[in-house]
């Protein structure tokens, strides 16, 4: 999809042209009635489209909040650190250590960028809707899911948003107020997607009815409204096209593209030396110097999210209330010339698939070597640990390419939803729904620990079995809804780990405060300087400050969240 942007906006300059310029617009654009038509409609949605990687004109705030894979937002839960030196995107720093305003261009720039998504929808809305002839109901409710998406973003992020319309879009009323949530907007364009969308699709990355039925479910569940979102999810996971990969890691490897797990992905290609259909706005997450010598040091894990991998020796289980007494070995503050024993008790076989640790193997690259790759210092907040999902495994070139300074650009897709996702969503909601159903929900959480159990482990370098003491296996019961629910949080926390879900769980479920709050005391006992510069949680976090330029643009039309 991502390479028809290219030949699309070619053929705007053809269609420009013509013989009489005085009555035809400037090159590189279309009047109102030359896009009156299905090329029309298709040029506009195809830009509907190219919003979800975050890259876009005339941006505005910082460039790499706005990534589409959410990187920034495993940040600012327990999943990440911005990674490299405290003094590298200051502003990221602050962000982190709970030092937020609203003047900062990282929130500014992650509104921009949405809202370009959501008029983009609107554009392709409006167009339908003034054309007289034609059935374009399938790229209507393609338009409609696009917007349902960034309003969905919207909503998560900021709590209460203006909606603008189609209505407001066509008669360029852009300053709306923000009395409150738009849940209601959200679920309609979803609902009207379900409606009209095909059930299958032809190319690739287009949402399906199957796509809005999951993602209208989990608007639901954002709202604890479990009743209506588990047979929506649950007729995903029944009768939808969708299952689980054999194989965990496929799912951030070329096998997992638009495979039966994909649910909605952002399209993300390398497609020439530059590659700005990649995830441009991913390359600062990449070790520094790392095996192959890229840039910049971004996005590293942290030490809780390492050892919420842990199992019980025994039972096979995560230790969901301890996992946080004793640590999985860390090299931090150990130089790479000197000698380190990597941890040898238990863990789930997905750690070193979403943890990148010393003495492991690193996505096909050999073994990580240790501090050597890590570009923080040990004066820094950001530990000893590299990403491992977003970056791309050694021999597969359709995923490699390198920007113009030599930033790395990645083509693995980013799964916006995958199955897993919505299998753990529906577990959630048969057990929070008015009549629970706690063995549904123990055969959901445990098709998704079984694959982790029969996927392939990861090996030792030298060939010598696996990688770790890889110990896992299912729940033989749920005895309570108190435990299942404890149970199905951990499991997304494993399964979904540094894939940009974590701080919209910790909100939703109203526990955001407390599980950072714990966080910090625990991730400072083995980062110090972490401990020693992170600020306090408290309720105004549950929202992120609307940027204050934005309240000055709209005139005060715009008012600023309650705590800013």
């Amino acid at each position: 999809m991502k390479r028809i942007v290219t030949y699309l906006f070619m053929l705007i300059g053809i269609l420009a042209c013509s013989d009489d310029f005085t009555e035809s617009p400037a090159i590189g654009s279309l009047s109102d009635e030359a896009l009156k038509n299905e090329t029309g409609v298709d040029l506009l949605l195809v830009g509907a489209y190219s919003a979800l990687d975050g890259v876009r004109n005339n941006e505005f705030g910082e460039g790499w909040s706005m990534s589409g894979d959410n990187w920034i937002m495993d940040v600012l839960a327990d999943d990440a650190h911005k990674g490299s030196t405290d003094g590298d995107q200051p502003e990221l720093y602050n962000i982190e250590t709970m030092n937020w305003t609203t003047g900062g261009s990282y929130f500014l720039g992650k509104w921009g960028v949405i809202f370009a998504g959501i008029n983009r929808a609107n554009a392709v809305i409006s167009l339908i809707n003034s054309i007289e002839e034609g059935d374009f109901s399938s790229q209507l409710a393609e338009a409609r899911f696009l917007r349902g998406h960034y309003n969905f973003e919207l909503q998560k992020m900021w709590g209460n948003v203006p909606y603008i319309s189609e209505e407001n879009y066509a008669a360029t009323e852009f300053n709306q107020p923000n009395p409150g949530d738009i849940w209601d907007e959200i679920e309609a364009d979803f609902q009207y997607a379900i409606d009209n969308l095909p059930s299958t699709q032809e190319m690739v990355g287009k949402p399906s009815s199957w796509t809005a039925k999951a993602f209208l479910g989990k608007a639901h569940l954002h709202q604890s409204d479990w009743d209506t979102a588990f047979p929506l999810l649950n007729d995903v996971v029944q009768n939808g096209p969708y299952d689980l990969l054999p194989d965990f890691v496929d799912n951030f490897r070329l096998a997992g593209d638009n495979s039966v797990e994909s649910i909605f992905s952002i399209q993300f290609t390398t497609d020439d030396g530059q590659s700005y259909n990649a995830n441009v706005k991913g390359a600062l997450n990449f070790p520094n110097p790392g095996p192959f010598g890229s840039c910049c040091g971004f996005y590293q894990p942290t030490q809780d999210l390492l050892n919420a991998f842990q199992t019980d020796g025994t039972t096979g289980l995560p230790l969901l209330d301890t996992y946080n007494q004793n640590d999985v070995t860390s090299d931090f503050g150990i130089d790479s010339s000197e000698p380190f024993t990597p941890y040898a008790g238990p863990l789930d076989p997905r750690s070193d698939y979403t943890v990148g640790r010393r003495g492991i193997d690193y996505n096909g690259y050999g073994e990580h070597v240790g501090n050597d790759w890590i570009r923080a210092e040990y004066t820094d907040i950001s530990g000893s640990y590299l990403p491992k999902k977003n970056v791309y495994w050694s021999g597969e070139t359709g995923n490699i390419a390198t920007g113009s300074w030599g930033q790395q650009h990645s083509g693995v897709n980013y799964h916006i939803m995958r199955f897993a996702d919505v299998l753990l969503m529906a577990a959630e909601a048969a057990v929070e729904k008015s009549s629970p159903d706690l063995p549904l929900a123990l055969e959901y959480v445990n098709r998704v620990r079984n694959r982790a159990k029969n996927s392939n482990y990861m090996q030792a370098v030298d060939d010598s079995g696996d990688a770790a003491n890889y110990v896992i296996e299912p729940y033989t019961a749920f005895s309570d809804a108190t435990f299942a629910r404890n149970a199905i949080r951990f499991e997304r926390r494993l399964e979904l780990g540094m894939e940009g879900h974590r701080l919209f769980d910790l909100r939703r479920w109203g526990n955001f405060v407390e599980v950072m709050t714990e966080y910090a005391e625990n991730e400072g006992r083995t980062i110090p300087p972490f401990g020693d510069e992170v600020g306090t949680y408290s309720d105004i976090h549950y929202n992120f400050p609307i940027p204050i330029t934005a309240i000055d643009q709209s005139g005060g039309i715009l008012t600023q969240n309650s705590g800013y």
